[in-house]
């Protein structure tokens, strides 16, 4: 028997005779916060390494590769979390919450024991697939167990305890490289890795989607559609996060990365509409029009606000703010973030809807974004503290408004495929926003200080070692470092103008999702529970 998708004013899921579900026989308790252990543990490790790459890379003599480390685990991360959907649904959240928890540990392990730096990068890179399914896992939990009229709480609370870990992570592992050593801080995850192991055997009970069992569920899993896809994503994101940063844009790594993920998302949707049987992200899901604006929509808006993320700091430092006063002028946005997202989840659950939520989050991501075009080199300290908040603010809202807009579009055994699909577009827009304000940075920069400086002797060393390194310019007298400052503001504000355009863009694409009454209730076909 196939259900009906909702109609526009239906909600979700109708109380009819299917059971009422989720780990503990309840709708939403407090014994839900279950799946943020082991993701509270990854984001923490994700940002552990901003503080410990750089004894790291020192340690090995490999300066030159220190990015590697970060990069590594992000591209890892994002190029698993659209796999994860259709396979925990084929065997299980339990079973795939434990797999990705014992490649997160052993991909610590790695790092811990490396003697050379590539095999460091390797286990970032096993650590980001393990810590990428924890995220994704851990998501699709909540919408498992959670009616969707509560669901915007939970995700709330899932968003603050990864921020918390966040924010964290980089004094933690700065704090345990000082006391003991940088390895230390890879080794002292394990146990606790094994612990939420043990906790997710003992607690986690959710019914799979259906009871097929050994090789029924091998031969079930589309291969190709996830090679390629996997390979689209490791390629693009390769690609376009080198391409600029750690090779120029004709160096053979972009050539070979870029034109391989256009070949291999192709052969990723003739698969998936053609050929596969249970396709890894059915596509047709995305004719919706909620799930299309909504994946739209975290495409642009992560791009933006992550791309804000890197550029505000450049202006921060342009002000002559050091690096600790940056950071501590980034911590309350974050949390703002964390809040207005928990607060939406409130929100969601008195009205029961999400659409207004959805616009008004735009807004004031848009609001945010429209005032950093107004900074310059004479800005207060007080204004990019709140815009930067009212951007996060906005972004929290939206992460809450537009989760709802796709799970509320689909049936419940597409509800794990279609987050797997926001988590792809949340990694795309991600990766090229930041490309696209690199990309723009750069070429302005160039042309002011060309402009400006063009007329010197060694205009083109100069102007390179300043591109290269912005404190070049404690190295020249009070004229030229006016000038300089002067090419870097024009170039942020071009990044600022780009960020705005994509925010402006992501509010239209908001327009077009539909408003459904959220249900109250969890239900599902009856199906055996894991074993």
């Amino acid at each position: 028997m196939t259900t009906q998708l909702p109609s526009e004013e239906s909600p979700l899921l109708s109380p009819q005779s299917d059971p009422e579900i989720n780990g503990h026989g309840q709708n939403g308790k407090p014994s839900d916060t279950r799946p943020f252990l082991s993701a509270f543990v990854a984001a923490v490790d994700s940002s552990m390494i901003a503080t410990l790459s750089s004894p790291i890379a020192s340690s090995f003599g490999a300066l030159s590769n220190l990015s590697w480390l970060a990069s590594a685990y992000f591209i890892a991360n994002a190029a698993i979390q659209p796999l994860s959907g259709k396979l925990t649904d084929i065997y299980g959240r339990r079973s795939g919450l434990i797999l990705a928890n014992v490649v997160f540990a052993l991909g610590n392990a790695m790092c811990g024991l490396a003697q050379t730096e590539w095999v460091m990068i390797a286990g970032r890179i096993v650590a980001g697939l393990g810590g990428g399914g924890v995220m994704a896992v851990a998501t699709f939990m909540l919408s498992d167990i959670v009616p969707l009229r509560n669901r915007g709480i939970w995700q709330g609370v899932g968003n603050m305890s990864q921020g918390v870990g966040s924010g964290i992570g980089a004094v933690l592992g700065g704090w345990i490289n000082d006391k003991l050593d940088w390895r230390a801080a890879f080794f002292i995850q394990i146990p606790i890795s094994v612990a939420a192991i043990v906790w997710v055997c003992f607690t986690v009970h959710i019914p799979t989607v259906d009871d097929d069992k050994g090789q029924s569920r091998l031969r079930r899993i589309d291969f190709l559609g996830s090679i390629s896809l996997f390979t689209t994503l490791v390629t693009l994101l390769l690609g376009m996060s080198s391409g600029g940063k750690t090779a120029a844009w004709n160096d053979p790594l972009v050539l070979v990365c870029l034109p391989l993920s256009f070949v291999s998302v192709t052969i990723f949707i003739l698969v998936e509409l053609k050929h596969a049987e249970e396709p890894i992200i059915p596509l047709t899901l995305l004719w919706d029009r909620s799930v299309a604006s909504g994946c739209l929509t975290n495409f642009l808006s992560s791009g933006s606000r992550f791309a804000m993320l890197f550029y505000l700091p450049i202006f921060l430092q342009v002000q002559g703010y050091n690096s600790t006063q940056v950071g501590l002028r980034l911590i309350p946005a974050s949390i703002g973030g964390a809040v207005a997202s928990l607060a939406s989840g409130i929100f969601v659950k008195k009205t029961g809807r999400f659409y207004k939520l959805g616009i008004a989050a735009q807004l004031t991501f848009l609001i945010g974004l429209i005032f950093t075009c107004t900074f310059n080199l004479q800005t207060p300290a007080w204004p990019p503290f709140v815009w930067y908040t009212v951007i996060n603010v906005g972004y929290g809202m939206m992460l809450t408004a537009t989760i709802l807009a796709l799970l509320s579009s689909v049936e419940f055994k597409d509800l794990a495929v279609i987050t797997s699909a926001l988590f792809a577009f949340r990694s795309t827009g991600t990766v090229l926003g930041i490309s696209l304000a690199g990309f723009t940075f750069q070429h302005v920069l160039r042309k002011l200080l060309w402009d400006k400086l063009g007329d010197i002797a060694n205009a083109e060393e100069m102007i390179d070692g300043f591109i290269d390194n912005f404190n070049a310019i404690e190295n020249v007298d009070k004229i030229l470092q006016g000038q300089v400052l002067q090419a870097y503001m024009g170039a942020l504000r071009a990044v600022f103008l780009l960020l705005m355009g994509m925010g402006a863009l992501a509010l239209v694409t908001t327009c077009f999702i539909k408003d459904r009454e959220l249900s109250t209730k969890v239900t599902r076909k009856p199906a055996s529970e894991e074993n």
